[in-house]
């Protein structure tokens, strides 16, 4: 048994999706997360500003509109998938490159711009990564395929997080953002040297790729209840969200005025605690189900939110700051571990494509707009009331819960054998 999973995890497909994660990862804390958070606070944009800034991550909590598109055609080198990903890399190569031309002080709107056009390449990357990976992979693959994913995922943003305080401190922020650049030809490479996945014929006319997928959700859930999961959806990360989005500011100039040398080996470590604690989430989900970890999770994430909390009333302590960025982090890790896996099983394998983009747009929706007024409400209220709030956020979802995911509702307590609408029944008839 262990010698087939050495070869699974030797596999062709594993190492194409080792790279894939990494390069699905190293765009998305360049446009609006840490990065240039730490650049616009360094060159004096207000705190406001910065906080309104994720709202050029609208592609990501919009994507499923052209998700669709992405299933109909098909581009005529490197078959649907790969293809496609090609091109969005490309795309991103270029977004990320002119970065190193802007000034946060000088051109604020340039930046913004420049940064919504890297936000849309990346969240077409993720469609296809998606996509690919659950069109490559087997059905004993899944759970080692997700896991080496995430790990590339999670490698790519240590180089966007906190690392880039050092490199910039060093150099500089437009330098940063080319170096940037030319990593992302470990996902050109990638695209173009992967395996094939197997081919399948696309769906007939865009009418079918747009309204099947819908369709089909409502059909297996029920109105009330598929309305009731997405509001859940959407609220459930709100709390670890609103951390993220102003952490570094709070930990830089616009509040302990900790330096960016500072952060660079704590923020470091934090990836690492982001992944030790989504297998932890995994290992805890295997044994007492995914319904469960969901409950559980959410208390746990409160709970590390008032690590900021405890470090805003303190004021500037680097123990404290450490413990707060790793715990805090690990909180998440559990969290995204059980949300994750909730998620994929409410996709029908049949147009996992366009449902996982939908599903994952209203988290970014939560991720990117909800939180924009943020910053206002940190000026209004104070640092140690915002992070008190953000722990109460993290709690409502809890409310939903009992509508589709009830703590003693009997399941599959091991993630890898749940059960998956269109892979274990018979595909919806056309």
């Amino acid at each position: 048994m262990f010698a087939d999973l050495l070869k699974v995890f030797q596999s062709r497909k594993m190492s194409a999706l080792i790279f894939l994660g990494f390069s699905s990862g190293l765009p998305f804390y360049l446009s609006s997360k840490n990065p240039i958070q730490a650049w616009m606070s360094q060159e004096g944009v207000s705190l406001a500003a910065i906080s309104a800034f994720s709202l050029v991550g609208l592609p990501y909590t919009l994507k499923f509109l052209w998700s669709p598109l992405l299933d109909r055609f098909v581009p005529p080198f490197l078959g649907r998938r790969r293809g496609w990903l090609l091109i969005s890399q490309v795309g991103l190569l270029i977004a990320i490159a002119t970065m190193s031309l802007q000034s946060p002080a000088k051109a604020l709107q340039l930046l913004a711009i420049n940064a919504f056009f890297i936000a849309f390449f990346s969240a077409t990357q993720d469609i296809l990564a998606d996509a690919y990976r659950t069109d490559v992979l087997e059905k004993p693959e899944l759970g080692p395929g997700a896991s080496v994913f995430i790990l590339g995922y999670r490698l790519a943003v240590i180089f966007t997080s906190y690392l880039p305080l050092y490199i910039a401190e060093k150099t500089s922020w437009n330098f940063f953002y080319l170096l940037m650049a030319l990593l992302m030809l470990v996902g050109i490479t990638t695209s173009i040297l992967a395996p094939e996945p197997p081919r399948e014929q696309p769906p007939r006319n865009l009418r079918d790729a747009v309204v099947l997928p819908f369709v089909d959700f409502i059909e297996r859930n029920g109105l009330k209840k598929a309305l009731l999961i997405l509001l859940f959806i959407t609220i459930y990360k709100l709390g670890d969200a609103m951390v993220k989005n102003l952490s570094t500011p709070f930990l830089l100039d616009q509040g302990l005025h900790f330096s960016q040398n500072d952060l660079a080996l704590p923020g470091t470590l934090s990836i690492i605690a982001a992944i030790v604690g989504a297998l932890a989430g995994g290992a805890i989900m295997a044994k007492i189900g995914v319904n469960r970890s969901l409950w559980i999770f959410a208390i746990i994430q409160a709970a590390g939110n008032l690590m900021y909390f405890a470090l805003a009333l303190v004021g500037k302590n680097f123990l404290l700051m450490l413990a707060a960025i790793n715990v805090e982090n690990f909180c998440s890790g559990l969290e995204s571990a059980a949300f994750v896996a909730f998620l994929m099983s409410l996709c029908n394998q049949r147009f996992s494509a366009t449902q996982y983009s939908v599903l994952s747009s209203l988290v970014a929706f939560s991720r990117d707009i909800l939180v924009a007024p943020a910053g206002l409400w940190v000026q209004a209220i104070g640092w140690p009331a915002f992070f008190l709030l953000t722990a109460v956020l993290a709690l409502p979802g809890l409310v939903l819960l009992p509508f589709f995911a009830p703590w003693n509702t009997s399941e599959i307590s091991d993630s890898s054998s749940m059960s998956r609408p269109g892979l274990d029944d018979e595909d919806l008839k056309q």
